[in-house]
């Protein structure tokens, strides 16, 4: 326990061991390439500012090609095309999906913390979803999201209460804020069912499409590899279920229409 302690203060704090290795090698790299530039001449054109050591991209790629990134594209394109007259998010990333909606049509956004700041585009609620839905926002939305959020529910991490159950208590807020016809976007970690607290839980393959088997209709339904493939699995593969779709720690993302009930 002492190690997982010591190990994750250091990785919340910013050191990453890793990284400090690739700092450590990258020191030598930086003077002479320093060397080399100022030998160079400034001329006089710059002066010599503050100097700013960058000591690990050399090794990197350019920028991130992560989950998160395509599980964004995907359903920001989905939306894209559905259009609807208003689209509400719970919980999603800010710098990510929401920011990706709000280049071309106006996002309202509920989260458990504060808002960071006016975002053109962008409107923001404070609610806490494992509480009792106020009435104003039971079966309003036509068109709802909210991507890897629901396995962070009741784990503490964001300032919510500790529930084991604030999933479900979450989810059911969810479904109940969409109206009938109207679709709920969602996507959560998909693997073999766990909770890595305070972190988030993953769902098996299975508990996650149960959640739609009544009263809802999955029009699209897309997996994140393990090795961020994206893939269409069919719903009726029941090996691919049972398995996870091969995932450990993958991303299932699906768009579900609630049924209307008939008069």
């Amino acid at each position: 326990m002492m190690f997982l302690a010591l190990r994750s203060i250091l990785r919340e704090s910013g050191l990453r061991v890793r990284r400090l290795r690739t700092a450590i090698r990258s020191w030598p790299v930086y003077l002479e390439d320093r060397l080399r530039f100022r030998s160079g001449g400034l001329g006089q054109d710059f002066a010599w500012g503050k100097e700013l050591p960058i000591l690990t991209e050399k090794e990197e790629a350019s920028g991130g090609f992560g989950a998160y990134l395509l599980q964004d594209v995907t359903v920001a394109r989905w939306i894209l095309e559905a259009d609807p007259s208003k689209h509400v998010d719970v919980g999603s990333r800010i710098d990510g999906f929401v920011t990706h909606l709000a280049v071309f049509r106006e996002v309202e956004v509920i989260d458990i913390r504060p808002a960071p700041g006016a975002i053109p585009g962008v409107l923001f609620h404070h609610l806490d979803l494992m509480s009792d839905l106020p009435a104003e926002w039971r079966e309003t939305c036509e068109s709802l999201s909210c991507l890897h959020t629901i396995e962070h529910f009741g784990l503490g991490r964001y300032g919510d209460p500790i529930d084991p159950k604030g999933y479900l208590k979450g989810l059911d807020r969810l479904k109940e804020m969409v109206k009938p016809g109207g679709v709920l976007y969602l996507s959560t970690p998909i693997g073999p069912q766990r909770v890595e607290f305070n972190a988030h839980r993953v769902f098996a393959a299975a508990t996650f499409l149960g959640w739609f088997e009544e009263g809802w209709e999955v029009e699209r339904f897309v997996v994140l590899d393990d090795d961020n493939r994206l893939l269409s699995p069919a719903l009726c593969d029941k090996a691919g279920v049972s398995n996870h779709f091969g995932c450990h720690a993958g991303v299932g993302i699906i768009a579900a229409r609630k049924r209307v009930s008939a008069p």
